[in-house]
């Protein structure tokens, strides 16, 4: 199976139920496909063929949705871009990837415009909101999208397929260890396995109405439309979390069903009287991109007491490693769960030996989820697919873990984030889960600062609500009550907000 085949088969099945919600507008899976059919057609005209790459620079909106799907019918590759890019790193992207073709908003034309002179590959810009006529510029030639998927003239069959399940579906950008950033290659089987392990454990239904503030290039974001148009459902989408109250809203009138979170969001909704809201058709809440902090947990099941929450694990270079079922989170409230349908993950030493419950290591994954690479990177994807123990490759995560008696997983820290003070090794997560117990706290992070005698001592970063009454000195009283004394932060300091990245983790190299 290829991933265009989630939207083709919905619309064999409901050509006119509503498969999107946007920006006031509401479209059929029917209307989806059209568009999307007219796009590949264009796009195959401008000779994209199998895993070539189709950048795609857009806020989450319909054409960002049709341009994922259009490029696949085309045999293309898509790269979803985040839209607050800035032009070194878009240019950087752009000639990485060798895209030819870009598909952006009129207020975005002018940062791919400053980038042309850097990615002498890109010959076609697709154009939102733009003018009505061609243009040219530089060499390179913009077209208005908006005239073809609203002409019904132009051509609404799908192209011929030429791909298969091994060719290159999407290339994933994430921070390198090194130079920019690098790609991380899915093919189509892995982006079917992916969505469908998610849909079966979420047990998504045509019936399920989600509601996706993520954007679309934060791979939680995406793989909401794709499990969605997989099982029939309806995506309402939203560009951003930025004004709440308008978000929620929708959960009433739209009657959703799924609504996926990070931290950050969890932290905003929990600053609101809630009560204002209807939450009565919510059957799930998924969290994921970064650990939800136990107190969320606790706070969030009074405010949705009809929704079963999910937390989950996963990294770009496997979609999703692990989810935690909903009746184990008063049991198990700080693990991420076990393998995803299809999956399987270990815990390994630095000798590569498997190790016992309670005994950090590194997370392995093996699954048909596990991406092919990354994008012209053979030495940093030697580092990360190993040979496996029946003779395949499986994932070295970089993340560290340790599991239970019973065997689910619990999250520890990136490899590079673990504290060594005082000789003992101290898990930031572990440190910030007791500081959100605290009354008042919106937000923390922990990290180690060098230090002469400690070799690193820990400093929290707080954020609070304005109305909070809180010091060094009470902060380090309750994480003493509550922690063994290396654990107990040395310094202290408060703050409005914590710098976060596009997808809502704490950005700790810039606390």
């Amino acid at each position: 199976m290829q991933v265009q085949e989630f939207l083709e088969e919905s619309v064999r099945r409901f050509p006119q139920k509503t498969a999107l919600v946007c920006q006031g507008r509401r479209f059929a899976y029917l209307e989806i496909e059209e568009r999307c059919n007219r796009f590949a057609q264009a796009l195959v005209a401008d000779g994209i063929g199998r895993g070539e790459r189709v950048a795609v620079y857009l806020e989450n909106s319909p054409e960002a949705v049709i341009s994922v799907f259009a490029t696949l019918k085309a045999d293309g590759a898509f790269v979803l871009i985040n839209p607050a890019t800035k032009v070194d790193k878009l240019a950087y992207i752009l000639n990485n990837c060798r895209a030819t073709v870009v598909v952006t908003h009129v207020k975005k034309l002018g940062s791919v415009q400053d980038c042309w002179a850097r990615a002498p590959y890109l010959r076609r810009v697709y154009v939102v909101g733009g003018a009505g006529t061609r243009a040219q510029e530089a060499g390179k030639e913009c077209i208005p999208l908006d005239a073809i998927l609203e002409t019904p003239e132009l051509p609404g069959s799908r192209p011929a397929r030429k791909s298969i399940d091994e060719d290159l579906a999407a290339l994933v950008y994430t921070s390198g260890s090194t130079g920019g950033p690098k790609g991380v290659m899915l093919a189509h089987r892995n982006v079917v396995a992916a969505a469908t392990s998610i849909a079966t454990y979420l047990e998504n239904t045509p019936d399920d109405i989600v509601l996706d503030v993520l954007p679309l290039s934060f791979g939680y974001g995406l793989y909401q439309v794709l499990v969605a148009f997989k099982v029939g459902a309806t995506v309402v989408l939203e560009r951003s979390f930025t004004f709440p109250h308008v978000v929620l809203e929708k959960i009433g009138s739209e009657r959703v069903t799924g609504f996926p979170i990070v931290p950050t969001m969890s932290a905003l909704m929990l600053q609101t009287d809630l009560s204002r809201y209807d939450f009565s058709s919510v059957r799930y809440l998924s969290s994921a991109g970064a650990p939800l902090p136990v107190e969320h947990i606790r706070k969030l099941r009074k405010q949705f007491p009809r929704a079963r929450i999910f937390s989950m694990y996963g990294l770009t270079e496997c979609t999703r490693v692990a989810y935690l079922p909903p009746d184990q989170i008063d049991e198990r409230p700080t693990s991420v769960g076990n393998a995803i349908p299809n999956v399987d993950a270990w815990i390994v030493d630095e000798q590569g030996q498997r190790v016992p419950p309670g005994v950090v290591g590194e997370l392995v994954v093996r699954g048909s989820n596990v991406m092919l690479g990354y994008w012209e990177a053979p030495e940093e994807t030697a580092r990360a697919l190993r040979p496996g123990p029946l003779g395949d490759r499986v994932l070295y995560s970089g993340d560290l873990f340790k599991t239970d008696d019973a065997g689910f997983l619990y999250f520890v820290g990136r490899r590079d984030d673990l504290i060594k003070t005082r000789g003992q090794r101290v898990s930031p997560r572990e440190v910030e889960d007791v500081l959100y117990q605290l009354p008042g706290v919106i937000e923390a992070a922990v990290f180690g600062v060098p230090d002469a005698v400690l070799g690193k001592a820990i400093k929290a970063v707080v954020a609070v609500r304005k109305d909070t009454e809180l010091t060094e000195q009470k902060v380090q009283a309750h994480c003493a009550r509550h922690l063994e004394d290396f654990m107990v932060p040395q310094v202290v300091e408060f703050r409005d907000a914590l710098p976060k990245t596009d997808t809502g983790k704490v950005i700790r190299s810039r606390p």
